[in-house]
Formats: C-alpha cells, sequence, structure tokens
C-alpha cells in the first residue's frame, strides 16, 4: 500500500450511495496455461478501458493478490453504469467473457472465476482512516476530516439519513400528498384533522350542526 501517509482521521468524501464489485479467478491448474493466462490478461485491459473514460462509472479498484486466487476490488458509482458496461458490445469485458466460456468448456476446469456484487445505499455505510495513505473508498472518492460527518461510527452511520429526512420533509404551510381518508381539506369548514372511526358518521363529513357553527 503505497503513497504517503494522510495525518489525523479522516474518512471518504461524499455521502452517495456505492457499489461495490469483487471479481477474482482461480487458477486450479497451474499446468493448463493456455486456459487460465489469458484471464489473467484479461482484468488489465478493462481496468484500463474503464480508467480511460471516467463517465463509465468506476470510481476505484484494489488489487488483492494471492497465490492461487487473483481478485479485484472495485467501486462503482451505480449499478446502472455497472450493468451497462457488463452488456457493452463494443467494450472489453464481452469478448473476454465469450472467450472465457469458450476456455471453460475446453479446460476442463482449469481455471475458476468469480464475482460478487454489493448495492450500499446512501446512510448505509461508513469509513475512517487514521495516519494512512489514502486507500479504499476514500482513495476512490477522496479524504475529509472525519469530524464532517461525525467522530463516531453510529453518528457517520446516520448522517445521511437525517440529511435525507430534513431535505424531504414537507413544510407546514405546504403540506404535500394526498388528505387523510374520511378527512375535509378545505380551510375554514370545521374539519377534523383525522378519519372518523369505522361506522361512524364525521361530523366535519356531515357539515355544521343546524342553529349554530360546527363543534370545534
Amino acid at each position: 500500500m503505497g503513497g504517503k501517509p494522510v495525518q489525523g482521521r479522516m474518512t471518504a468524501d461524499g455521502t452517495d450511495g456505492v457499489v461495490i464489485f469483487l471479481i477474482g479467478m482461480r487458477v486450479n491448474k497451474w499446468r493448463a496455461l493456455r486456459s487460465w493466462l489469458p484471464v489473467f490478461r484479461a482484468m488489465p485491459r478493462m481496468i484500463k478501458e474503464l480508467a480511460q473514460d471516467p463517465a463509465r462509472g468506476l470510481l476505484g479498484i484494489r488489487a488483492v493478490p494471492g497465490l492461487r486466487n487473483f481478485s479485484v476490488l472495485q467501486y462503482w458509482e451505480s449499478k446502472e453504469k455497472l450493468l451497462a458496461y457488463a452488456s457493452d458490445q463494443n467494450g472489453e469485458h464481452r469478448p473476454a467473457w465469450a472467450a472465457f466460456n469458450r476456455r471453460a468448456r475446453a479446460g476442463g476446469g482449469a481455471v475458476g472465476i468469480w464475482h460478487e456484487t454489493y448495492v450500499v445505499p446512501a446512510g448505509s455505510y461508513e469509513t475512517i482512516y487514521g495516519d494512512m495513505p489514502p486507500h479504499g473508498l476514500g482513495r476512490a472518492r477522496g479524504l475529509v476530516p472525519v469530524g464532517r460527518r461525525g467522530e463516531r461510527a453510529a453518528q457517520r452511520l446516520g448522517a445521511e439519513t437525517r440529511r435525507q429526512r430534513r431535505k424531504g420533509r414537507p413544510r407546514a404551510d405546504h403540506p404535500q400528498g394526498p388528505p387523510l381518508f374520511g378527512a375535509v381539506t378545505a380551510a375554514g369548514d370545521g374539519c377534523c384533522p383525522a378519519p372518523p372511526r369505522h361506522g361512524a358518521l364525521s361530523r366535519c363529513a356531515a357539515g355544521p350542526r343546524r342553529g349554530g357553527p360546527p363543534r370545534r
């Protein structure tokens, strides 16, 4: 893990949702070089293609090497962009996937491949990096002081939820949404704020009593 450490406690910038995509391969038969080497070489081509076009939605990657297992952790803007790239007929992924299927049928299980996709909505993740070089989602999105999103993990997890609630809360002088069933909404008509009980006739719906104003 290279790079210069960033002093202090930091967290990943941004509060939008993120898609985590893990993809990897396993060499089951080392001698079957023709089966697993093309699979190994295909991933760098795809990463290069995505890095040259940020609009495709890849935020960042982290390679996870191993003895037999080789995998890459990827951060994406959205599942829609991830799926769009996977199905792009003109991109590197489709021909690499078709070539793997051909070699898998002929190679007798010489190489394995896998992936996992996690769609993480806003407010459902938190990060912290103490005296670390840019890493993980912090490297993909940039770093900000941890205090901007809360000193504790519980605060950082709830920060976006509270922000969305405030943003979506209707104004008191501008109610939103349909009225409750059975309620009358015209101002000044003596309506009740809640529907009547089942089987009962609301005085509001029936109108004011004769000989006087409606009850309050």
